[in-house]
């Protein structure tokens, strides 16, 4: 699988946590293209922005006028089936606000990381067809999530594999 990030500022570029960033991403990802059987020509696009960019997104295509802290945007979102298999190359956007993300995990009581993981497996899973809108579904998603990240080793504390 092939993942691209990109900054919205440059600045977080020259972050302490750029390459631990980087990291988590990159094992997020490569884990759910083996569980999801998404071959090697499979690509996302990441972008990493603050709370004031991922706002103007959300109230652009969700019409919520608010920071969110993840958005997803599938490529060949409104099909049926969602992912189209191994040959799809393109799969879609996720936008994740690094804010957020230092927000979250204190308010959570977990690491930057263990945040950063479980919202970059929250976008792939939207762009992979899961969503949560109805009880069912965020239940179906919410295990899907919890699945991999233990599988990497990001429990929640007091949590134990």
């Amino acid at each position: 699988m092939n993942i691209n990030v990109n900054y919205e500022d440059p600045s977080f570029q020259q972050d302490l946590y750029e390459q631990v960033i980087e990291q988590v991403i990159e094992k997020v990802c490569q884990e759910a293209a083996l569980v999801y059987g998404l071959g090697p020509n499979a690509e996302i696009s990441i972008l990493l922005c603050h709370n004031d960019y991922i706002h103007k997104l959300n109230k652009q295509y969700r019409n919520i006028d608010r920071p969110t802290d993840v958005l997803s945007f599938a490529l060949n979102e409104g099909e049926e089936d969602g992912y189209d298999g191994p040959d799809t190359a393109l799969l879609g956007d996720i936008i994740i606000s690094l804010e957020k993300v230092r927000e979250q995990a204190e308010e959570y009581g977990h690491s930057f990381e263990r945040e950063l993981a479980y919202l970059t497996i929250h976008g792939m899973l939207h762009i992979l067809g899961y969503d949560h809108m109805v009880p069912e579904d965020k239940a179906e998603m919410r295990k899907e999530e919890e699945f991999i990240l233990q599988r990497m080793g990001y429990v929640r504390k007091g949590e134990e594999l």
